[in-house]
């Protein structure tokens, strides 16, 4: 039996070749688009929990979603806040979202007092026009070129100079001063978040209760930074499973009608050869057998190939961009391989289902 599958699958290579594409092409979807999406969450993880502080206060109605939102609240919240027992150190910041990158707009000496920057090259704000980059920013920029110390970056419209280069891993890559990007967003005074060290971690829920029982501030949200890590995960982020479900689905159809249209017109094909099997005294079974079978090869195949074109699409991805993160994991893998043998089994069993219903009397006859 496997050597009739092996050579129904050869006998047509190049339409065996583009089934087998296709299946890859299936499982490359469901993968690229899971370790992208994940990538940028874990990313956003390990940037926040490097910033140093315990707490994040947002104003009220804000995305728990720390890069999305303007500066809606004036930034001398921050005074009020640092005046509260138990309170160590306040950071106001505006976080700008784009589609390249997240600006962070900061005050210096409060936002490195949570926790200090490691500077590799450079060094502080020395001006209103001022920039400070991470080592991974640094290695590609905006376009693809490396920067240093002294480089023009055009943020937001305005020509920024490079003054430091920082170690990665401090809430983002991109800082310049947060009254600077205030104004160039409309809001020269405003932040649209403020982090908070505490004296004693121990003493985080009286730091919330003490905000909630100040006038004007009863409803800001107030998190942990535990908390906040709790809600970083695919499942809490608005439209994550949307997207993968629709990916998924899509990925299924394809490989679907591909698995589908390959073997229905193999089937035809073969019709006589199939005739000829069950007067020889194939059963039903044995028909149905060899089809799903030439299905799992095909599938298998793709699969492998997907899997490996997969691995180096995260190849080339990180080697183009340093700061691109493509969590790519075992179970994802599994998953993939599970979803693309489903789709190739439901394309195969109507095909496999009417080659094993053929009369060998009418097949013999077939021209």
């Amino acid at each position: 039996m496997n050597k009739i599958v092996l050579g129904n699958v050869l006998h047509r290579p190049l339409r065996t070749l583009i089934s087998v594409v296709a299946v890859a092409i299936e499982v490359v979807m469901i993968l690229s688009i899971v370790a992208i999406m994940v990538g940028m969450v874990n990313n956003a993880r390990n940037q926040t929990s490097g910033i140093g502080a315990d707490i994040i206060v947002r104003p009220p109605g804000a995305s728990f979603i720390s890069s999305i939102g303007g500066a809606p609240v004036p930034a001398k919240i921050a005074t009020v806040l640092a005046k509260l027992p138990h309170v160590s150190v306040v950071a106001p910041a505006i976080a700008d979202f784009n589609m390249a990158e997240t600006i962070w707009g900061i005050d210096f000496e409060s936002y490195n007092a949570l926790k200090p920057f490691v500077f590799v090259a450079g060094g502080p704000f020395k001006g209103p026009d001022d920039v400070i980059i991470d080592d991974l920013y640094a290695r590609t920029g905006s376009k693809g070129h490396p920067l240093t110390v002294g480089s023009t970056v055009n943020l937001v419209n305005h020509n920024f100079h490079v003054c430091g280069i920082v170690e990665h891993g401090k809430g983002g890559r991109i800082f310049v001063p947060i009254h600077t990007l205030g104004a160039l967003l409309g809001t020269p005074t405003n932040a649209s978040i403020f982090y908070i060290k505490s004296d004693n971690l121990k003493n985080q829920e009286l730091i919330r209760q003490e905000i909630h029982d100040t006038a004007g501030l009863q409803n800001y949200q107030v998190q942990t930074i535990q908390e906040w890590m709790s809600l970083m995960t695919p499942e809490h982020l608005p439209g994550f499973n949307v997207a993968l479900d629709t990916v998924i689905v899509i990925a299924v159809i394809v490989g679907f009608l591909v698995i589908f249209q390959s073997l229905y017109t193999a089937v035809l094909e073969r019709t006589r050869e199939i005739g000829i099997l069950k007067s020889m005294g194939a059963s039903k079974l044995y028909i149905l057998n060899v089809i799903l079978r030439e299905a799992l090869l095909v599938s298998i195949a793709g699969i492998i190939l997907g899997i490996c074109f997969t691995q180096l699409l995260k190849f080339g991805l990180e080697l183009h961009s340093a700061k691109f993160s493509f969590m790519l994991s075992n179970a994802w893998r599994i998953k993939a391989t599970v979803i693309a043998l489903a789709g190739s089994v439901l394309g195969a069993i109507y095909p496999a289902w009417k080659a094993a219903r053929k009369d060998p009397i009418d097949a013999l006859a077939y021209e």
